[in-house]
């Protein structure tokens, strides 16, 4: 006959419940710890002592508590839980997730519940889907802004409440750009030179990743100097493609609740090495989509895209009735000055038409270079006649002023023809050729007087 034990299971349960990895508590209907294993020490970073007795929902996330509460509700009608999910502040200051398996003991009226770590397995499953949206998002999304909107709802599924910000950096004009932001407070972000003395400016000079202070009065630019553990409320990382630092990008926290850590940091430097590639690639298929519509010297429209304009514009014009005007100029003596001081400042002076073309013309209108030294203007959506001709005016004095380009004061007149539609036709090659032949006809008119007198370039002959 075998021997009886003498093991007093009563007094062993308690000890067998402190050996479990994963914590088990016993919360009073009114939320109080009654009882935790030591097991909470490595889950939550508190020891039992500083838990027992204190309410459970002072370790919830903020952002989970009515959730929690629902599922509290459920569990003491008689539910059972065995895998409700939701997150909690660790005595450092970082969020964890727990899945908990819960249920209610009506006889003692207490919940009695299971606690499982599984933060490093929801962080690596929002990882891998963050990588996975990131690369979809390269190829399907339409364009930088677009893409940049969707990096937005990545970042947010792993750092819940936070303020994002994606710069980019010019290295040879030191000039950072925001392309994309989402913050409540209240800041009109400008591209600018890179700040100094800020965190931001930090990541991009080092291409480092930074664990630092948020700036109450320089939101997203963090400041720079040691932070203290559990006191890092704002995160930048580099985004680097082929040695190149192209910018940051950067968390900041909003919530008392939520500091940032190496392993938040680690994950966002993850992330960012797959989103640098995704904003390369669609920063070069912009760059090609705009080499194949705009003029490589000024940047402005060239003759296709502007030829699509014109055909879209006359379209909305039939329907709506309204005016449109073309203007078609050329720059009177240009062949001459470039020939003789050189193409290159031939090209200094094409773009410094092209600029104040497009700084005396509205953001609706259309600026475009046909080619050499000749240039089109659409105007749409105009009140009458004289709109055009008071813009024709405004061109011809912009162009007018004395211009400085290596050194020397050169002032420039130009030719302008001017079409309206329906007025002068109601076809684009209508348009172009009466726009065309008064431009001709204003320069052979202003060589006939200028014959024997003062050349374009206002030297005396």
């Amino acid at each position: 006959m075998p021997p009886t034990s003498t093991v007093n299971l009563d007094q062993l349960y308690p000890k067998l419940v402190h050996l479990l990895l994963d914590p088990v508590l016993v919360v009073d209907e009114s939320g109080i710890i009654v009882f935790i294993s030591d097991a909470c020490e490595q889950v939550f970073g508190y020891r039992p002592a500083e838990m027992r007795g204190t309410p459970i929902l002072d370790y919830l996330h903020p952002d989970d508590l009515e959730r929690t509460l629902a599922a509290a509700r459920r569990v003491m009608a008689g539910a059972p839980h065995i895998d409700f999910e939701n997150r909690y502040v660790h005595k450092d200051g970082n969020t964890i997730t727990i899945l908990w398996s819960a249920r209610w003991l009506e006889e003692e009226r207490v919940r009695i519940a299971v606690a499982r770590d599984v933060t490093a397995l929801r962080r690596s499953d929002q990882t891998r889907d963050a990588l996975y949206r990131i690369s979809q998002s390269a190829h399907a999304a339409d364009s930088l802004s677009a893409l940049c909107e969707e990096i937005h709802r990545v970042i947010g599924a792993l750092f819940s409440t936070n303020d994002l910000y994606l710069a980019f950096y010019d290295d040879k004009k030191e000039v950072v750009s925001y392309p994309y932001f989402s913050t409540d407070r209240e800041q009109a972000w400008v591209d600018g030179p890179l700040q100094a003395n800020s965190a931001m400016a930090e990541v991009i000079r080092t291409g480092q990743a930074l664990l630092a202070r948020s700036n109450p009065d320089r939101p997203g630019l963090g400041r720079t100097g040691p932070v203290e553990h559990q006191a890092a409320s704002w995160l930048g990382v580099p985004l680097e493609s082929r040695g190149r630092i192209l910018g940051a990008v950067v968390v900041e926290s909003l919530s008392s609740a939520e500091h940032y850590s190496t392993e938040d940091r680690d994950l966002l430097e993850f992330v960012a090495t797959q989103l640098a590639t995704a904003v390369e690639r669609k920063r070069v298929e912009e760059d090609l989509r705009f080499l194949a519509h705009h003029d490589p010297l000024t940047g402005l429209t060239n003759r296709s895209l502007f030829y699509d304009r014109l055909e879209t514009a006359l379209r909305s014009a039939r329907r709506s009735g309204e005016v449109l005007a073309l203007l078609y100029l050329d720059l009177d003596g240009f062949k001459q000055i470039n020939d003789s001081k050189g193409h290159e400042l031939g090209d200094l002076m094409l773009r410094e038409v092209a600029r104040r073309l497009e700084a005396n013309t509205r953001e609706a209108d259309t600026v475009a270079r046909m080619g050499g030294d000749e240039f089109t203007v659409l105007l749409t959506g105009l009140t009458g006649p004289s709109s055009a001709q008071n813009t024709l005016l405004k061109l011809r004095e912009a162009l007018a002023a004395p211009m400085l380009l290596c050194g020397e004061s050169f002032a420039m007149r130009a030719s302008i023809g001017l079409a309206l539609y329906p007025r002068d036709g109601e076809s684009a090659e209508q348009l172009l050729r009466t726009a065309d032949a008064g431009m001709y006809a204003m320069k052979r008119q202003r060589l006939n007087h200028d014959w024997g007198g003062t050349d374009s370039s206002g030297t005396t002959e």
